[in-house]
């Protein structure tokens, strides 16, 4: 069933300040594509994008970075855009491009002058229809992944960290949250053409992808393009998930990690946390706004201003689909320990977990959050990126509107009880990130 929906959110950040009202139109085609439309005249360009419900956590455990592979492979060409062409065509008609993968989904789009909407349409029906998979383009981008995996995990300082293959096989024993995003490049060298292509059969399809196009467009002329350059895309056979749930973590796991790059060490405390679409999930993103969000966040104040122990530490709640992850990373100043860090943090947590923070900490809190919330609408490629989101991974594409409201129903006491429910030393991983020569 087609539904249009206006909705708008006025807001209080000292002054009045009026999001931006995002509009929006949604339906779906026989092939099961999913189409939202967004309609901004106010500058000439338009974004046409596709977010593909395929992610690392649904990969054979065996054959691990497929998604995030695909979303190179599938800029090598199409049976109508010759292999290494996208590229030059998206920059000679002025428009830029890219691709992104998650655990859950990936995401590709194009932004163009609004008079080449067309060709934004095309390019990405040309990928879900005709995309050409074969040995050459495979092996080019085989050795991609791989120099991307080299400077970002690999080469880099806390890569191991940043990219979670230091902590996902620690914190998930069964999901396939276990493994990172990145993969294995042995798993990718032992895959053959034929279980490539047959990722691409039963993922990138239109009955398991949405397709947004947002900006300066006409609705009616859109609608029409999109029937012609999608509707006749065949349908996919239906996609069914089941993955293992796991069992919650009672006793803290303690482990240590070495990474050649670094000379400085690194306190990581994470834990478990629920999926993304729960309430608690959007308290722990208050939290950690709350700990070390800005110079004067609890941790940063503390640690970094006051005690000097810490030359860096930050909080951050990772959303994803199934289960979250609540991170906390620290690096000591000088010959400060990391047992040091911990107990620090510690003791905001136990402030968190025993004592409502101040009506003065908790209306700056809100107020960060409704200038995020503003802010978030405040591109074209924002709000494209957004409703696709809000439509797959939330099941509510008007969250872009009314997602504030759940923020603001937030209460300290809720703040307090999330923190005691879930940010508890039994219930975490404590890992200790360490120079090679400290082994």
């Amino acid at each position: 069933m087609k539904r249009t929906f206006f909705a708008a959110a006025s807001l209080l950040i000292g002054m009045t300040v009026t999001a931006q009202e995002v509009s929006f139109e949604e339906y779906d085609l026989g092939n099961g594509l999913h189409v939202i439309l967004h309609q901004d005249n106010s500058a000439p360009v338009v974004t046409t994008s596709v977010m593909y419900h395929v992610g690392s956590k649904d990969e054979n455990p065996e054959r691990t970075g497929f998604a995030h592979f695909f979303e190179h492979l599938l800029f090598e060409g199409t049976k109508n855009i010759e292999r290494g062409e996208w590229f030059n065509i998206v920059s000679s008609n002025g428009g830029s491009n890219n691709a992104n993968t998650t655990t859950d989904r990936t995401y590709y789009y194009e932004t163009f002058p609004s008079n080449n909407l067309e060709l934004g349409l095309w390019m990405e029906s040309e990928r879900m229809l005709h995309p050409v998979i074969n040995q050459i383009g495979v092996e080019t981008q085989n050795e991609v992944v791989k120099e991307e995996k080299r400077q970002r995990i690999d080469n880099a300082p806390y890569g191991g960290l940043i990219y979670g293959t230091a902590v996902q096989p620690h914190l998930f024993k069964n999901h396939p949250y276990r493994w990172s995003v990145i993969g294995s490049m042995e798993h990718l060298d032992a895959a053959s053409l034929d279980e490539f292509l047959a990722f691409n059969n039963k993922f990138y399809v239109p009955n398991n992808a949405v397709l947004v196009v947002a900006g300066d467009i006409d609705i009616q002329k859109t609608k029409q393009l999109i029937t012609a350059y999608f509707g006749s895309i065949p349908k996919g056979a239906s996609i069914t998930r089941s993955f293992p749930e796991e069992n919650p973590i009672t006793q803290e796991i303690r482990v240590t990690e070495h990474d050649s790059n670094i000379q400085i060490p690194a306190l990581a405390l994470c834990y478990r946390t629920p999926a993304m679409t729960e309430k608690d999930a959007y308290v722990l993103n208050m939290i950690s706004t709350y700990l070390s969000d800005g110079k004067t966040s609890k941790l940063y104040k503390k640690m970094v201003d006051e005690n000097k122990s810490a030359m860096q530490v930050f909080a951050f709640n990772r959303p994803q689909e199934d289960y979250s992850m609540y991170n906390i990373f620290a690096l000591p100043l000088g010959d400060k320990s990391l047992n040091q860090l911990e107990t620090e943090i510690d003791e905001e947590i136990t402030k968190l977990q025993t004592e409502l923070i101040s009506e003065k900490d908790y209306q700056k809190l809100q107020n960060k959050l409704e200038n995020d919330f503003v802010n978030s609408n405040s591109s074209i490629e924002g709000i494209a990126n957004s409703l696709a989101r809000n439509y797959m991974l939330y099941d509510d594409t008007n969250l872009i509107n009314t997602e504030i409201n759940i923020y603001r129903s937030v209460s300290r006491e809720d703040i307090r009880s999330v923190a005691k429910k879930y940010l508890n030393k039994n219930q975490r991983l404590r890992l200790e990130y360490l120079p090679e020569s400290a082994r």
